[in-house]
């Protein structure tokens, strides 16, 4: 049995992290940077992703979803693992801004009916901006939202559980900085 969490965790430490000083697009400083679209730009590194990523989705959910541009390979990723088996697990991106033209919507994809339940995907979470953002897009939708799975959780001084907990979500997280930036 491969063991595909070491695999992506290697991965991750040589492609994803850096360390020295960053400006984060919170505007903070930071001694650690995590991108993780070397990664997830592959076609091994997005074949882990989505598999461990597809373990955190709720069972009943219908479409996982994301905020553009992070989330774009990982909602993908997790649709088609999910169509090579058969299982019925849609793709939905999520907008930052909406669309200024035809339908000018927030979401795009296979709409689900509303009051579906939706799992949204982040590749890296440090306040749980972007991913509440998505969030609230996708509730203001009719859509049904309780959890966030990110590849990784920045553990800024537990700002983005915080968050989360405010906003009625449950994250998980396949990984923390301190694994990857040992």
């Amino acid at each position: 049995m491969p063991n595909y969490r070491e695999e992506l965790l290697s991965l991750l430490k040589e492609k994803a992290y850096r360390h020295g000083e960053y400006t984060l697009s919170s505007g903070r400083k930071s001694e650690h940077y995590v991108n993780c679209k070397p990664v997830t730009l592959t076609g091994r590194g997005l074949t882990l992703s989505s598999i461990m990523l597809l373990e955190h989705v709720e069972q009943e959910s219908v479409a996982v979803a994301g905020l553009t541009l992070g989330a774009d390979p990982l909602v993908s990723g997790v649709a088609v693992i999910c169509g090579l088996d058969k299982i019925k697990l849609d793709a939905l991106i999520v907008r930052k801004e909406a669309k200024g033209h035809g339908t000018k919507s927030y979401i795009e994809g296979d709409l689900p009916e509303e009051g579906s339940l939706v799992t949204v995907l982040e590749d890296v979470i440090t306040t749980g901006g972007s991913a509440i953002q998505a969030v609230k897009r996708l509730r203001d939708a009719g859509y049904v939202v309780n959890r966030v799975v990110s590849i990784v959780d920045r553990q800024e001084n537990g700002e983005a559980d915080t968050a989360m907990k405010l906003a009625g979500l449950e994250l998980k997280s396949l990984y923390k900085l301190d694994e990857i930036s040992l």
